[in-house]
């Protein structure tokens, strides 16, 4: 048995926990915490002294703790490296398709805050809470044993770890990392970066999603891609012969996606501006597309922002589908938990009516394997799409 300090929680934390949810927040906490350090290890228990799970504790954070195991188990680097060795494991198919994916993804590996992505032999790494901040050293090593990585770099999120009461780190840590690093996904050359990139470095969850809507592209068609970023859809298109135009508002995809259009030896429009603005603009225009993709920033990191977000995303839509020729295909993405797939068919059936076009729903979509989705931890099913067709 471990000899942790004993956290006790509500019968609705445990309810929840039962069903191997993995975080506990503030308010379902009932006894005196106030002797625990942020960042250390604690046993769960229900109120009748029921073991219940060991994770990471920081009164700092609305989630106060992070669940690291379910059973009564020692914490150690062997612990640690039996977790890394397994989800290393379930990557392995991906390497037919591609060099880059993600390794480790926080909860959905049983790894709470620990993001590892891989990238033609560089690593970029998350360590988003003061309970994985701890064993830092210890995952450093085990990942460098057991990836021989060229360099690692650091990309935690400022945002979450100033709430976790962490200075941000965004540097590299070991090794050396070039500025830019290719990497090949279906063929398809880009050319991204871990020290300017999004994220941490590039939207590896949208690589199956990104061939599938590929086929729909044919040689000859219409293509638009809106929130383009650094192409990915887009480029999938150009590979099969269609005539792209891609759309940003940021200079750094604007940049990114020239890049690598150049780096794949095509050619292709490419227009920096407000998404909203080009597609209020387009619309006014004869100009149609065949194919139209539209897989915007997260709108909504809350629910309360949700409702903003899917008006902005019914305005796109509704838009989008008015830029379509006769049996045209849309893509469209939520990359927030707060608008789900139900939601998506809620805005494009509201959308349909807006622009007096019937659609077809031909694909339901979410994130590529590398992002599992735990059924156990609703929040691991973040990114949603739909393929409409007109």
């Amino acid at each position: 048995m471990s000899n942790f300090k004993k956290v006790v929680i509500n019968k609705e934390s445990k309810e929840k926990l039962e069903k191997f949810y993995t975080w506990v927040y503030k308010n379902e906490i009932v006894n005196d915490v106030a002797h625990i350090e942020s960042g250390e290890l604690i046993q769960i228990k229900d109120q009748n002294g029921g073991f219940m799970g060991i994770g990471y504790f920081n009164y700092n954070s609305e989630i106060t703790i992070r669940v690291l195991s379910f059973q009564d188990e020692p914490i150690n680097e062997a612990f640690f490296e039996k977790r890394i060795i397994k989800a290393i494991a379930k990557r392995k198919h991906l390497k037919v398709k591609s060099n880059a994916y993600r390794l480790i993804h926080s909860e959905a590996d049983l790894l709470p805050a620990l993001i590892v992505d891989f990238y033609n032999g560089y690593l970029g790494v998350q360590f988003n809470s003061f309970g994985i901040e701890k064993y830092r050293e210890l995952i450093l090593s085990l990942l460098i044993k057991h990836l021989h990585p060229i360099g690692i770099f650091d990309k935690s999120e400022s945002r979450v770890r100033k709430i976790e009461g962490l200075e941000t780190k965004n540097e590299v840590i070991f090794g050396e990392v070039a500025q830019n690093i290719e990497i090949i996904e279906n063929g398809i050359k880009f050319s991204m970066s871990l020290i300017e990139g999004q994220k941490t470095g590039f939207y590896l969850d949208q690589r199956k999603n990104r061939e599938i809507v590929g086929e729909y592209m044919k040689e000859g068609d219409d293509v638009l891609d809106v929130f383009c970023n650094a192409g990915g859809f887009g480029l999938y298109g150009l590979k099969n012969g269609a005539n792209v135009h891609f759309v940003d508002i940021s200079p750094n995809a604007i940049s990114q996606v020239t890049h690598n259009i150049t780096l794949n030896g095509k050619e292709a429009i490419v227009t920096k501006q407000d998404a909203f603005d080009f597609i209020t603009n387009e619309i006014t225009t004869p100009n149609l597309y065949n194919v139209l993709v539209l897989d915007p920033p997260p709108f909504a990191k809350t629910k309360k922002e949700s409702f903003g977000a899917i008006k902005g995303m019914k305005f796109l839509l509704s838009s989008g589908l008015k830029l379509l020729k006769e049996d045209g295909i849309v893509a469209i993405f939520s990359c927030s938990h707060h608008i789900g797939i139900n939601e998506l068919l809620d805005i494009s059936l509201d959308a349909s009516k807006n622009s007096g076009k019937m659609v077809e729903v031909l694909e339901i979509l979410r994130a590529d394997s590398d992002h599992p989705y735990i059924l156990n931890i609703p929040n691991s099913n973040y990114l949603s799409g739909i393929i409409l067709k007109v």
